[in-house]
């Protein structure tokens, strides 16, 4: 199955962006792997700065420590690309932007630097929703660079639809 395409996320984007506005609800994100393409879905939408406040990309983890206040302890015993560090991303997104909804990307997009135990195509997510506890899903994406990277970004605003609706 090919990735998403552009016109696909933006369509996924509007639709959640119409769910935010319906409760008066502002998002925002804190994107590793995915270099900020969440947020630029989100903006490509006519009206969206009604319900997208902003985008955090944080691709090292001293901007992880820096901007999303995840703790060093974190990053040493589980890694970037864990989801203690999506949790603790997710969390740190909405206490910057004092936001209604959050979610944050930490993944292996590739070629390189996969492992046995985190290989290229593994994505780990935090969404923070309303009063809901923080949530931690790990995937596994199939191709290329940009097709991971494509279908995180997918995943994501997908699973944030399902949370709103």
């Amino acid at each position: 199955m090919p990735a998403p395409s552009q016109e696909q996320l933006e369509q996924l984007a509007r639709e959640l962006g119409d769910s935010l506005a319906e409760r008066g609800w502002l998002m925002s994100t804190a994107e590793s792997c995915t270099g900020g393409w969440i947020a630029q879905c989100m903006t490509a939408i006519a009206g969206s700065s009604g319900w997208f406040e902003a985008g955090i990309v944080s691709y090292s983890n001293a901007a992880k420590m820096n901007f999303l206040n995840v703790n060093p302890m974190t990053l040493e015993r589980h890694g970037a690309v864990s989801g203690e560090t999506a949790s603790e991303m997710v969390a740190g997104a909405r206490t910057a932007t004092h936001t209604d909804v959050a979610v944050a990307v930490t993944g292996v997009a590739g070629p390189g630097g996969g492992t046995d135990e985190k290989p290229v195509g593994l994505v780990w997510f935090g969404f923070s929703v309303g009063a809901q506890p923080v949530q931690a899903i790990a995937q596994h994406f199939p191709g290329e660079r940009r097709e991971i990277r494509a279908r995180t970004v997918e995943f994501a605003l997908q699973e944030l639809i399902r949370a709103l609706s």
